[in-house]
């Protein structure tokens, strides 16, 4: 493998961490770090590592350094140089870069966008709403009945979140960031949320944009006082692991934020190759988003990478190369703390300048990483707010803080501060945060359950027909039959599912077409028995409710009650954690419809020998043999974001999930007019099985199976998986949904009437005297063999 020569970039404490783990590698032959500090440029002979005099936004001469110095990896350290664009110029010039691209920056260069994100992709946050008009804002922090949180939407150097103790701080702070224009076009928009309550937590986490590897859970200090005291500051210090931070929460939140997030990214076309710094409150009713990072934390990395024992160019070059799931991210099983020493007057104005003295370290397990300094004349001195950070691992969290403050004083400058009390959450336990058990914590959500019925009222009212106001929210559904017109019916109820088609629904993350299927197979089991579908009810089942994907499901059922003319009068939305994986579900259907007394089918006492049988074409597969469809998929190499071999204006896996069709109303004209003796719904067990299920024993269905051309999915279902004819006929519809059963006499003006609803019909076959125990011939499979 050719040897790494890497441009890191940046000039701060966490920068100087990364160039001292990149130095560690044994891949790594030169690290250049622009314009680094004092820390990466005071080296003795042999180091790795050397300054370059180039700033982190210059993007044309960082490109022009990297391709004269063969640099085969750049690593952005600061947010900055990543919302801007910094990504896209390596990758043009051939250089690889360990960063996300400027869309995907956006989580981090936007609050809004990322907000915004976490609504749509269902993970849990505060509640916010966004403001570009002072006024507006205003009014909302007059009236609104909870304490917030003031952020800027842009960059503003880790200083744009106001916590303010009053409304009137809080609209002095809208006036500062709005008006008076305190963080520049940043403060533009402003995002108000919720100020939420707990301990924070930070996880840095390396991706490919499809696997995920965390480092342990740090507990930054963002206010500068003692005490969580004073303004916020870009961290005073971190800890890790945090003692909070239980293997339990761990998995909760990798399973319901930090993977739900990076495939969020990747589905939303702007997938995430880095570092995902998610900011957590872990509140009483469970972790909550604070915002995200694309890029290492500071002081969190000063913390974290010390605790590493994987080679970390290995990882991330495992990142960039989309294979993070091939190298292994061991991490130590110490603990690790950073405490952040700054300059005099540090958040606010500050001097420059001033020397610093070192004295050796009392422990080789001490280490010190330079953020505002530099070397002038040979001295390191103070270049900016937060001047270096003291880090220290030990056995216990105890024990790498007191290592850590022994650290702290082996340097000196004038005026230097620090907090005393880092990692005082974890030191004082009785004073430590304990969730509270709730039955959100347990993976059930209340308020997301009522946030979906709201969500799907309006659309479940679009169903409304006489006899039912199709209303939702309380204990069953209501039907008045007299009102819709019926005086001595026949209830007809059916009940039925999707089937594994759903797997291909979450493959392709589509999920309106499963919703038509499932009210498409209960109404058209009504249908064949003479019954006008009424009304319809649902159950939907879930390891953790997905509000954008079980309002899109219904999407699907409302859209099939109104083809089918059925009103959705209820239904059960279960959340059930650790019965179903997570981002799974099921659903099931059932369907209640009437019929006059007289006209239910199948008429036995009206078939007729020569009788017709009239075949309706399917949409496709519809909603049976999907387990097999998906082994031949999975066969076939390819997915289900493939191009669809037989239709290249779409995927694969859309093609697949065609909904089934819905014969309701044109059977009913058909129907009503008295044209029909029976029907057989063309599901499971295909022609073969579904055919005799309407039959009386002294009659036998004989179908030519040349009459109507097979649709093109079978042929390659056929084909891909080398099925016998015998088995699709015994699986599939093969492209009849429905077969009807009308008399010799009758047969034409049913063609037509169907033919005039838009079906598309043929004539498939007769009925003939049963000789023998077989109720279904299908003849001519082998021209259906001659096809493939």
């Amino acid at each position: 493998m050719e040897p790494i020569v890497g441009l890191l970039i940046g000039n701060g404490g966490r920068e100087h961490a990364l160039a001292w783990k990149f130095a560690q590698s044994p891949l790594v032959s030169k690290i250049y770090v622009a314009p680094g500090t004092g820390g990466t440029e005071a080296k003795g002979p042999g180091s790795k590592i050397e300054n370059v005099n180039i700033g982190v936004c210059d993007f044309e001469k960082l490109v022009h350094f990297a391709l004269e110095n063969k640099v085969n990896l750049a690593v952005p350290g600061p947010e900055l140089p990543l919302v801007q664009g910094i990504e896209t110029h390596f990758r043009k010039a051939g250089i690889p870069c360990f960063g996300p691209s400027s869309l995907a920056a956006r989580m981090e260069g936007s609050k809004v966008f990322a907000k915004d994100f976490m609504h749509r992709n269902n993970i849990p946050t505060a509640v916010y709403c966004t403001f570009s008009d002072y006024k507006e804002a205003e009014q909302f922090v007059n009236t609104c009945s909870f304490d917030v949180v003031i952020k800027a939407d842009g960059l503003a150097g880790g200083k744009g979140v106001i916590i303010p103790k009053t409304k009137q701080e809080a609209v002095d702070a809208l006036r500062d960031i709005m008006l008076n224009e305190e963080f520049g076009s940043a403060g533009k928009t402003v995002v108000i949320e919720e100020l939420l309550v707990g301990e924070e937590l930070s996880v840095l986490t390396f991706t490919d944009g499809y696997i995920c590897r965390s480092l342990p859970p740090a507990q930054d200090h963002k206010r500068a006082f003692d005490g969580d005291l004073g303004p916020n500051t870009g961290g005073m210090g971190a800890y890790a692991p945090a003692p909070i931070a239980t293997p339990q929460l761990v998995d909760r939140i990798h399973s319901t934020i930090i993977q739900p997030t990076v495939d969020g990214m990747r589905r939303e076309g702007y997938p995430l190759v880095g570092i995902l710094f998610t900011g957590l409150m872990i509140t009483a009713k469970g972790p909550r988003v604070l915002e995200y990072n694309v890029r290492f934390g500071d002081p969190e990395t000063q913390a974290v990478l010390p605790l590493l024992e994987s080679d970390l160019a290995e990882i991330i070059l495992a990142c960039i190369e989309r294979r993070l799931d091939s190298v292994k991210v061991s991490i130590s099983n110490k603990f690790s703390c950073a405490v952040v020493c700054v300059a005099g007057g540090y958040p606010g104005s500050y001097p420059k300048g001033d020397p610093i003295t070192f004295s050796d370290t009392p422990n080789g397990n001490i280490r010190i990483f330079h953020a505002g300094t530099s070397l002038k004349d040979g001295q390191i001195v103070t270049s900016g707010g937060r001047v270096l950070a003291v880090n220290a691992t030990g056995e216990t969290v105890e024990s790498a803080v007191k290592l850590a403050y022994e650290g702290v004083q082996t340097v000196q400058y004038k005026d230097m501060s620090y907090r005393k009390d880092i990692a005082h959450h974890a030191l004082k336990p009785s004073n430590a945060f304990k969730e509270s058990l709730t039955y959100e914590t347990a993976g059930v959500s209340v308020d997301n359950g009522n946030e979906f019925v709201q969500r799907i009222k309006e659309m479940v009212k679009s169903t409304r027909r006489p006899g039912a106001d199709a209303d939702i929210g309380g204990f069953g559904g209501v039907f008045d039959l007299k009102r819709a017109g019926w005086e001595d019916p026949l209830l007809v109820s059916a009940t039925d599912g999707v089937g594994s088609k759903l797997l291909i629904a979450l493959h392709a993350n589509k999920h309106d077409t499963v919703g038509i299927d499932l009210v498409a197979m209960n109404v058209n089991d009504l249908v064949v028995q003479g019954a006008e579908p009424l009304i319809f009810l649902d159950y939907f089942a879930t390891g953790k409710l997905d509000l954008a994907v079980s309002t899109s499901f219904v999407e699907g059922v409302v859209n099939g009650c109104k083809q089918a003319g059925c009103a959705l009068v209820g239904g059960e939305t279960s959340e059930m954690p650790g019965l179903y994986h997570e981002g799974h579900y099921d659903a099931n259907g059932t369907s209640v419809g009437a019929v006059p007394r007289q006209a239910m089918l199948p008429n036995h006492q009206a078939f007729r020998s020569g009788d017709v049988l009239l075949g309706l074409a399917s949409d496709g597969v519809h909603s049976n043999g999907y387990s097999l469809v998906r082994r031949i998929v999975e066969v076939s190499g390819l997915d289900y974001n493939s191009t669809c071999p037989w239709d290249d204006s779409t995927t694969l896996g859309v093609s697949l999930l065609t909904p089934t069709r819905i014969y309701v109303k044109p059977l009913l004209q058909i129907i009503k007019k008295g044209l029909v003796n029976g029907m057989a719904h063309i599901t499971g067990g295909g022609i073969l099985e579904n055919v005799p299920r309407m039959l009386p024993k002294q009659f036998k269905a004989v179908i030519n199976a040349n009459t109507w051309e097979v649709p093109e999915v079978f042929k390659w279902l056929q084909r891909t998986g080398n099925v016998p004819v015998s088995d699709m006929a015994r699986t599939f519809n093969m492209g009849i949904g429905m077969v009807v059963v009308v008399s010799s006499e009758h047969a034409e003006e049913a063609i037509q009437d169907l033919t005039n609803s838009g079906e598309t019909v043929y004539r498939i076959g007769s009925l003939v005297e049963n000789s023998d125990h077989e109720q279904c011939s299908l003849l001519n499979l082998n021209k259906w063999e001659a096809h493939y």
